[in-house]
Parts: C-alpha cells; sequence; structure tokens
C-alpha cells in the first residue's frame, strides 16, 4: 500500500536529519495517513478512504463530494 493520500496526493518528503554537530543524514518525511469511514449522503452510502489529515478537514467541512469535484476527481478515483 502507497504511503499517498487518495485524495490530495499528498506523499512522502525527503529531508535532512540535523545533529547537534550539524552532520546530516537523509530523512523521509512521511505524511499522516488515516483510514476513515466517510457517509456521503448524496449517495445514501459509507466508504473507507486512506487520506492524510489535512484532506480529512477539508472533507469534515466542505463535503466529500464537494472536494472530489473541486479537485477534479471521480468516487472511484479514490476507492
Amino acid at each position: 500500500m502507497a504511503r499517498k493520500c487518495k485524495i490530495s496526493g499528498k506523499g512522502p518528503l525527503a529531508g535532512n536529519n540535523v545533529s547537534f554537530s550539524q552532520k546530516k543524514t537523509r530523512r523521509r518525511f512521511l505524511p499522516n495517513l488515516q483510514t476513515k469511514k466517510i457517509y456521503i449522503p448524496e449517495l445514501d452510502r459509507t466508504v473507507s478512504i486512506r487520506m492524510s489529515a489535512r484532506a480529512l478537514r477539508t472533507v469534515d467541512k466542505i463535503g466529500l463530494m464537494t472536494y472530489l469535484n473541486k479537485e477534479g476527481l471521480k468516487l472511484q478515483d479514490v476507492l
């Protein structure tokens, strides 16, 4: 399973661990992915989607179907 948000497309980033002596080693910053069941009143059904916490906040605010339309996605793209 990929570490990528199905809705926003947010994925891992790369950077450095920096110690006190300023020695740098590579590391990955992983997105905060959550698996959530979301009820869609337009379709009268519940779907389970793996999404980032930021996308979840936006879906709570404006609704899943509105967010998908804004991103140019269909429900089948994220399932």
